[in-house]
């Protein structure tokens, strides 16, 4: 079989629209058969976020981002995956040549995971070929949102089925073993304060829209795509992370957290010295040139939206606009075009992956008081209703 490491890493970066690209599906390709779907998950998230564990169930999420991409540079620096951030955990498509690879660096996250935060995450993966046999589609693009960053693009309904089929055979728990795993978060940072949205009537909004017919989906999310823009502006304008509202937050706590979540054990020279730079960097940004166009950055390398196959994203607006958003999408399930899930919140999260302080970096965005996590909730029941009812 033909070897396919490279197909991501070959697909163009288109520079248009998500709505332009949305409306040219010759700019998909559809993902080889022989490479895999990886997912993690945290068990029992909702419960987690119930007891005030949102923010470990948020960098629970984004440490196996971290340390899927960290073991990359080790195996092949050249190598380019797509992967998806969903808040109580993360989806990767990936070659056949590292499925096992990766597949032992997140069996041992894991184990770190339980040991640290005393949540169980767990990991399974399904071969595309698979998502195939099962007639459903599987295509991906590429979308320069901006001149720092570029994200995947999924149309079709099999990453959605992958993921239902992997969590379907997920085992119950992690079993602990008696030797300590290394795991490699080199670059994770969670140093920002919540986030508030500017205007003091905004709020912060965590959406997932998933359509109900697989062929018009790209047809029903370029309409979602263009309502949204006329209700709350372009992306720029509903960006909750902005440059006045990002705020570090210097506390030994925060950075304890960090500090136990990353290496898992407590060096006092890690959290004076981190202690320190965030601390300091609070007036670099504010005075520094250079810290204002880091900020800047933060900004644009914010990952506000996601298309894999369902629309996830983080708004920031006002009552009005949520009310009209609301509408618009409440007509849409009345004619069973999609089901949705909406969490409404008064600031956002962002956890982080720093490589370096240039252009090498990412900022996972959710909601607070459960983000991505509590409107899957919603999403979930309104998907186990319909499904009742065609019976």
């Amino acid at each position: 079989m033909k070897d396919y490491t490279s197909f991501y890493k070959n697909i163009t970066k288109n520079e248009i629209s998500l709505k332009d690209l949305l409306q040219n599906e010759n700019l998909f390709s559809s993902v080889p058969k022989n490479w895999h779907i990886i997912v993690t998950d945290v068990l029992g998230s909702s419960n987690a976020v119930a007891e005030g564990k949102h923010k470990d169930v948020n960098l629970t999420a984004t440490g196996s981002i971290i340390a899927v991409l960290n073991a990359l540079k080790k195996i092949d620096p050249t190598l380019r995956i797509p992967y998806f951030f969903g808040g109580d955990g993360a989806t990767f498509m990936v070659p056949s040549s590292i499925i096992d690879d990766l597949l032992i660096v997140l069996t041992d996250y894991s184990l770190h995971i339980k040991r640290t935060l005393g949540l169980d995450l767990r990991v399974g993966s399904l071969v595309v070929d698979d998502v195939y046999q099962h007639k459903y589609t599987l295509r991906i693009s590429k979308l320069k949102i901006n001149n720092y960053l570029t994200t995947p693009v999924i149309l079709g309904n099999g990453l959605k089925y992958a993921e239902s089929k992997i969590k379907e055979n997920f085992t119950k728990e992690v079993n602990l073993k008696e030797e300590e795993v290394k795991v490699d978060l080199e670059g994770m940072e969670c140093r920002w304060d919540e986030i508030y949205p500017s205007g003091h009537n905004k709020k912060i909004v965590c959406l997932l829209i998933g359509a109900t017919s697989e062929t018009k989906q790209a047809e029903i999310f370029n309409e979602i795509m263009n309502e949204i823009d006329y209700i709350f502006g372009n992306l720029n304008k509903r960006n909750p992370i902005t440059m006045k509202n990002l705020k570090l937050k210097p506390t030994f706590e925060k950075i304890r957290k960090e500090m136990h979540t990353r290496i898992g054990v407590f060096k006092s020279a890690y959290l004076m010295n981190n202690w320190l730079i965030t601390f300091l960097g609070q007036y670099y940004f504010k005075f520094f040139k250079a810290g204002k166009l880091y900020l800047y950055r933060v900004t644009q390398l914010s990952d506000t939206i996601m298309l894999d196959g369902s629309i996830n994203t983080v708004i920031s607006g006002d009552e009005k606009q949520l009310g009209k958003l609301r509408f618009f999408l409440d007509t849409l399930e009345t004619q069973k075009k999609i089901i949705y899930g909406f969490h409404k919140t008064y600031a956002s999260i962002m956890s982080c992956y720093v490589e370096d302080r240039e252009k090498k970096h990412i900022h996972f965005v959710d909601g607070t008081e459960g983000g991505y996590t509590t409107a899957s909730v919603e999403y979930k029941i309104k998907q186990r209703k319909q499904y009742l009812s065609n019976f």
